[in-house]
């Protein structure tokens, strides 16, 4: 990983930390939770919304974060936010998700390190949780933004809409609360976590734990650029190669080297760089325990466990529900959207976006996103307008 950069430009943790530029960032202290292995845990939840609430609290539309996401769906770079909004071609005034008309929720994930209580955070000691942090799953991450919902007076969601990561916690919404979902849009995701994600998965977790400046966890008080970055980065990076198609690498770099440089001679291909670049870009705003903590929770994701069996569990939704896939995706199957599809009793049939460019499609392709949300939202509209 050769990209040009100053290790000393790299904090030793990318986590939001208290003092830190707040931004558009709100803060709920929810209280003790009860954990999926038995443990308590104080939680606090970082959170944004746009629009307003009605006074019978059904406007709502709660948007969950992918893997390395975060709260910031709508809104600039800068002042305590490391992105700029990860979706505000699709949410926003007169956008898909119509913020003149729902109030929106976008909380940060539990475990994460933008402000929502997570390895970063002061344990019961005053100091950060580091390797003591427990182990978290979907399901505490749900029970999490259930008591955020609580808080702000949503008594039921209209929509919940995640894709990635935040898909597989938008079903979890919908068998642990079905009560409280009225519409579910579930985007390039499943309903229980794949051996082969979760081999990919574990690559991820041996690149920062293989960090010799992981210190096991507990590297909160090195130096500037004496963190685990190399193996956050290196983490990123196989990560990334799945996000996008082979067909997208193929067009875009081909055999070509990186500028200047010789592969024959140890120089790099062109490919070679860009991954160097999208490790270390998230190397400099996340935090590796954060990493951890959430990749996790989405190896141990399963929303058949203790239910019967997926099937049995999606047969439990009661919501209308919208599933999307992105047809050139190579971590999450065709197979897997259609068996939410197929067990769901309320769901459409399922929907494509079509990109070149692999499971970040979601991410990319604002137009087709927006097509099927819309269209989605204006169904649920029509049946308010006949109750």
């Amino acid at each position: 990983m050769r990209e040009s950069i100053d290790p000393r430009s790299l904090p030793a943790t990318a986590a939001w930390r208290e003092g830190d530029p707040v931004g558009d960032r709100r803060f709920a202290e929810i209280g003790e939770i009860l954990l999926d292995n038995g443990r308590q845990l104080q939680v606090t939840v970082a959170y944004e919304t746009w629009g307003t609430l009605n006074e019978s609290g059904d406007n709502a539309v709660l948007v969950l974060h992918a893997l390395t996401g975060d709260s910031h769906v709508l809104g600039p770079a800068g002042n305590g936010h490391p992105t700029p909004g990860w979706w505000e071609d699709i949410v926003g005034p007169g956008r898909a998700i119509d913020t003149n008309q729902y109030y929106i929720v976008a909380p940060n994930i539990l475990g994460g390190c933008q402000g929502t209580t997570g390895p970063s955070s002061p344990g019961p000691d005053g100091l950060p949780w580091g390797s003591r942090f427990p182990q978290v799953t979907s399901r505490d991450q749900v029970v999490a933004e259930s008591l955020l919902a609580d808080q702000l007076g949503v008594r039921r969601w209209a929509l919940v809409v995640g894709a990635s990561m935040g898909g597989q916690r938008a079903l979890e919404w919908a068998i642990q609360f079905p009560e409280r979902v009225g519409r579910l849009c579930v985007i390039a995701s499943n309903a229980a976590t794949t051996s082969e994600q979760i081999a990919l998965a574990h690559t991820q977790l041996l690149a920062i734990e293989g960090d010799p400046k992981f210190r096991g966890g507990d590297y909160y008080d090195a130096a500037p650029g004496d963190g685990p970055a190399a193996g956050l980065a290196l983490a990123r990076q196989i990560a990334h190669i799945s996000y996008r198609s082979s067909e997208e690498l193929q067009a875009r770099f081909s055999r070509l080297p990186q500028h200047a440089e010789e592969p024959l001679e140890c120089g790099r291909y062109a490919v070679q760089s860009y991954l160097d670049h999208a490790g270390w870009k998230l190397a400099r705003r996340f935090d590796a325990n954060s990493y951890l903590a959430i990749t996790r929770a989405m190896v141990t994701h399963d929303v058949g466990r203790d239910r019967g069996g997926v099937d049995i569990a999606l047969s439990q939704v009661q919501a209308r529900v919208l599933v999307i896939g992105v047809d050139s995706d190579r971590l999450f199957l065709r197979h897997e959207l259609e068996q939410i599809v197929r067990h769901a009793p309320h769901a459409e049939p399922r929907e494509w976006i079509h990109s070149p460019c692999g499971h970040d499609g979601f991410l990319l392709e604002h137009d087709q996103v927006s097509a099927l949300l819309g269209r989605f939202l204006r169904a649920a509209e029509r049946t308010w307008l006949h109750r």
